[in-house]
């Protein structure tokens, strides 16, 4: 690969910090060379590391967010670094000066969902082998055991802990996402769709996912602060700020109006805008 990158002039885009080991090992001839910053990696993965129950795994992220702490002034030999979120746009700016450019999140932006009749449920979706998606599903189960309200946590990949605990409480459900059609359909009946997180690093593209494709959604700081998108959520960090902000939005309609503002606000992240600010970058 690196033989093939060497034959020519042309720029080189990394995604991630992980892919840059060519630049480490200064392998790259005569190469403008940019990154496009997922997050602030060490920092994301000692967010791991604190959600992390299992020992060994706890140890191997606090390893490796020390390593991508030292790793990450590789930064400082490249023409240009392309952050995903304002907060982060603040950290790689003041560490590694003007090269460092904030371009929203991409992601797919033609997907909206029909929103047919609502029926009175909240919806979680989220990749439950990931531990902080685990300690939020944990968070919601505790929450809404009890409540009246019905819940249903949606996954790809079926957690042992998470279904022992969902099996106590008959208005929790749990819903295996075989199909991209079956979280579809989620979000077109879904009321309301609650967003914790307990890890602030980048943006969640399951945040401008449901934004496209959902009605109300109610996140905590961590999910939406510094994002550009804390009006279009109803803020709840605490489980009785999440009860009472689903009481409110249980019976609301979800108008039209509502869709419109909405799409407004995100036109503003536009992927194609983000691609073109990077083409101009790039070959200025």
């Amino acid at each position: 690969m690196i033989e093939n990158l060497n034959k020519d002039e042309y720029p080189i885009l990394f995604e991630g910090l992980q892919t840059t080991f060519p630049i480490h090992s200064k392998q790259l001839r005569n190469k403008k060379i940019y990154i496009r910053a997922h997050n602030i990696e060490h920092e994301f993965y000692k967010g791991l590391e604190k959600s992390e129950l299992n020992v060994f795994k706890k140890k191997f992220f606090n390893q490796e967010a020390k390593k991508l702490k030292r790793y990450e002034k590789v930064l400082k030999n490249v023409n240009g670094v392309f952050t995903i979120a304002p907060h982060e746009q603040d950290y790689f700016l003041k560490k590694y000066g003007t090269h460092c450019v904030y371009i929203p999140a991409f992601h797919n932006h033609n997907i909206e969902t029909k929103l047919t009749e609502s029926e009175p449920f909240l919806l979680y979706h989220g990749n439950l082998s990931v531990s902080e998606n685990v300690k939020t599903a944990l968070f919601l189960i505790d929450t809404y055991k009890n409540s009246g309200f019905k819940l249903k946590i949606a996954s790809s990949y079926i957690n042992k802990t998470v279904l022992e605990k969902i099996d106590s409480y008959n208005d929790i459900q749990f819903i295996k996402i075989d199909q991209p059609s079956t979280l579809l359909h989620l979000f077109e009946k879904a009321q309301i769709n609650v967003l914790p997180t307990f890890q602030k690093t980048g943006i969640k593209l399951k945040l401008l996912n449901t934004l496209y494709q959902g009605r109300f959604i109610i996140a905590n700081d961590c999910m939406i602060e510094d994002t550009g998108l804390e009006e279009l959520c109803a803020l709840a960090n605490t489980s009785s700020e999440f009860l009472n902000k689903t009481k409110e939005l249980m019976g609301k309609k979800f108008t039209i109006n509502d869709r419109k503002k909405r799409l407004e606000k995100l036109a503003i992240m536009h992927p194609l805008d983000g691609a073109q600010k990077i083409i101009d970058i790039i070959f200025k």
